[in-house]
């Protein structure tokens, strides 16, 4: 497949995403900022280093300014961006992939990429199509600076509260502790440590067998709250204080419900992957239920355009207005606020958002370039039920739907299915994957 995706660049290194192509990407970048000040980041991997000084070096090549900010969390990287008013913001990482992957985030000013963006970019690094120029490279801490901005907003609402942070050997590590400690919370820290080989666990936190060693050790800990991240740290996914993974479609609800308190009738975009009890509770709290396709470009996008309050995907991105995006670790010290708020445990609070029957992702394996043909087999299939096709095909039956949509980075297609009664979960999953393996 091409490195290329629908929302960034990502690839094997160094078969598929070298320092060769990232000097290149690097350069067709620049090129595309045409001369502005582009602020550049990277995670913890092993092969980051590398690949963030071709690609700078690529950037200044084309006449472009660097601020190099170092290894940092991916939101915080973005943060960066916004406050020094940079044009351009890239970030080396290939977030929740595997080690063995990497890849490149961009925004080439106030939106993030479109898949037309990213092609583009594709299209030019095979022309060789590059300016020229002599930019410079700057280094800027800004660690104490997000942190201190972090600390003004949450600086003795979480006190009394215990998190175990689970940084998954990710971006997460020191950041995220000490932003809960600054916020009064009592934190108890699992994998800390950065190292780009995830000895400990995988980098990406939405699958629960990920996290079974985190449920042990939040249990043990007496903590209120867990707070697994993904490698770049702009995804989390909680824990209750029995260690069982609260999920992620109840979290949007929890905190899209504390965005609509300070901002009343806002909109709230979400995935069309979710339960369909995120725009009923939306509604019950009187937001705008707004649906998006899956992509965390997509989601992003739709909340600058539409001045939405909040939004959130299934996959563990939690957006806000306030930020103009995603962040992982002020997701944490939101709910964090909320528990604390609430004086309810977090069991309690998940709890209070009604129950639903929906399986997790289910990730099929296609041929390279065969998802199309799988997703048109089942439109066809399901000719007479009503149809959807914002991301794939949902297809909705009288007491459930079904969703088949392509994975924007890899060879496979993901099915999801809701219903009413658990029994009619298994028949809609039943009827549809076999469609679909078949």
């Amino acid at each position: 497949m091409s490195i290329y995706k629908a929302c960034d660049i990502r690839g094997k290194y160094p078969d598929e995403l070298n320092a060769h192509t990232a000097g290149k990407i690097g350069a067709a970048l620049g090129t595309e900022l045409d001369g502005d000040d582009c602020t550049v980041g990277g995670d913890v991997r092993t092969s980051t280093p590398e690949l963030k000084d071709a690609l700078i070096g690529g950037l200044t090549g084309t006449g472009v300014d660097v601020i190099d900010v170092g290894t940092a969390p991916t939101p915080a990287v973005y943060w960066t961006g916004r406050r020094l008013g940079t044009k351009g913001t890239v970030i080396v990482t290939a977030s929740h992939n595997p080690p063995q992957y990497n890849g490149i985030k961009f925004m080439l000013g106030d939106l993030p990429p479109s898949p037309g963006d990213v092609d583009r970019v594709g299209r030019r690094v095979e022309d060789g199509d590059f300016a020229r120029g002599r930019g410079q490279r700057d280094e800027h801490c800004m660690r104490q600076e997000y942190l201190d901005w972090l600390e003004e907003r949450f600086g003795g609402r979480l006190e009394g509260l215990g998190v175990l942070v689970d940084a998954g050997n990710g971006c997460a590590s020191g950041w995220a502790p000490e932003a809960l400690r600054r916020a009064g919370a009592r934190v108890v820290e699992l994998d800390c440590r950065p190292d780009g080989t995830f000895p400990n666990r995988s980098p990406n936190p939405s699958k629960p067998e990920n996290l079974e060693r985190t449920a042990r050790k939040v249990r043990k800990a007496d903590v209120d709250l867990g707070a697994s991240f993904d490698g770049d740290a702009d995804r989390v996914v909680f824990l209750d204080e029995n260690g069982d993974v609260v999920q992620t479609d109840r979290s949007i609800v929890l905190l899209a419900q504390a965005a609509l308190e300070s901002h009343p009738g806002g909109g709230v975009v979400y995935d069309i992957k979710c339960t369909d009890r995120v725009p009923e509770e939306v509604r019950r709290a009187g937001g705008e239920p707004l649906p998006e396709r899956s992509g965390h470009a997509f989601i992003k996008t739709r909340l600058l355009r539409d001045g939405a309050a909040f939004a959130g995907e299934a996959s563990g991105h939690f957006f806000f207005a306030e930020l103009g995006g995603d962040d992982g670790i002020y997701a944490a010290l939101t709910m964090g606020r909320l528990l604390t708020e609430a004086e309810r445990s977090m069991s309690e609070l998940a709890a209070a958002v009604p129950d639903y029957h929906i399986t997790p992702d289910i990730r099929i394996p296609v041929e390279p370039g065969g998802a199309p043909a799988v997703i048109e087999r089942v439109r066809e299939a399901f000719a007479d039920r009503p149809q959807d096709d914002t991301d794939g095909v949902r297809v909705d039956f009288e007491d459930g739907w079904a969703l088949v949509r392509p994975s924007v980075t890899e060879p496979v297609v993901t099915l999801r299915c809701e219903a009413d009664t658990e029994e009619a979960l298994g028949r809609i999953r039943h009827e549809v994957e076999d469609l679909v393996r078949g």
